[in-house]
């Protein structure tokens, strides 16, 4: 692999660039990953995923925002990465654990497509209810289903980690305009101490939801992995969906099943779009 060596992959629209830490001769800084990430001066991507040394799993990553924040975990990003481990010669098996900031999980590469892999599954943890741990400035044990002012209006708020923090809105109507308008100001409101993912979500049936997406660090999302997962434990939890269900976003459909321990597995494809070589000119 030639040195800084890029692939980047995306997740019904959910983009990342991967790159290995021991083929890249240049450090990662908060100012360099927000070059990266924009589109004009750089790569454009929703993160960054960082092939790092680990002894707890079979592969280390770092996931950085495009703020240059660290998340704990990242649904659509761990299949990208499990895709590049595989498709790039790292690992022959179709089953491997990832150690990430939010703990190790394990990737299943369920199909391929012309040798590469294609359909993906990720045993991404387990839900966890609890304020302090998630975590949220509340004083009840679980904040759920709880009403906050937001910008005039009452929104309930539904919290829980799958490994990083979100908070599930159920709204009657989605509307991109609204999300864009107070996702900030859920993400970084006061009672999220280390701000939070936020999802609003309208059931369409025991099986199907409809969501949108605004991610930590990120903003405005076409897609993304744990928030789909956060949304199918709350689902779940109030008795509004089955345990296995489908997750529709603008970037298209993942597929969640959640068992009777809370444990959540996530599937879908995820495709390549690139690969190349920084140029020398890029941070001079």
């Amino acid at each position: 692999m030639e040195m800084n060596f890029f692939v980047k992959t995306h997740g019904l629209g959910n983009e990342y660039i991967v790159f290995d830490q021991s083929a890249i001769d240049f450090e990662l800084t908060i100012e360099r990953i927000v070059q990266l990430c924009n589109i004009h001066v750089g790569i454009g991507s929703d993160g960054i995923l960082l092939k790092v040394p680990t002894g707890k799993a079979d592969f280390g990553l770092r996931i950085l925002n495009p703020d240059g924040s660290e998340a704990e975990k990242s649904g659509n990003g761990l299949r990208i990465f499990a895709k590049y481990l595989f498709d790039y010669g790292f690992t022959g098996k179709h089953q491997f654990t990832i150690d990430t900031l939010g703990g190790v999980v394990t990737a299943h590469i369920l199909e391929l497509v012309d040798g590469k892999a294609f359909m993906i599954r990720v045993d991404i943890g387990k839900a966890n209810f609890t304020s302090a741990e998630i975590p949220v400035t509340f004083a009840k044990e679980e904040c759920f289903d709880e009403p906050v002012l937001i910008d005039g209006a009452e929104y309930r708020f539904h919290c829980v980690s799958v490994g990083n923090p979100h908070c599930v809105v159920l709204r009657e109507n989605l509307q991109e305009e609204e999300i864009r308008r107070v996702g900030t100001l859920i993400e970084n409101h006061p009672m999220f101490p280390n701000r939070i993912n936020v999802q609003f979500v309208k059931v369409i049936s025991k099986n199907v939801v409809e969501a949108l997406i605004w991610e930590r660090g990120a903003g405005f999302t076409q897609a993304s992995g744990s928030s789909s997962s956060a949304i199918a434990a709350v689902m779940v939890k109030k008795g509004l969906t089955d345990r296995a269900i489908s997750v529709k976003m603008p970037g298209g459909i993942l597929k969640l099943e959640v068992d009777e321990d809370w444990n959540i597995r996530l599937t879908g494809e995820v495709r390549e779009i690139a690969s190349g070589i920084l140029s020398r000119e890029l941070f001079r």
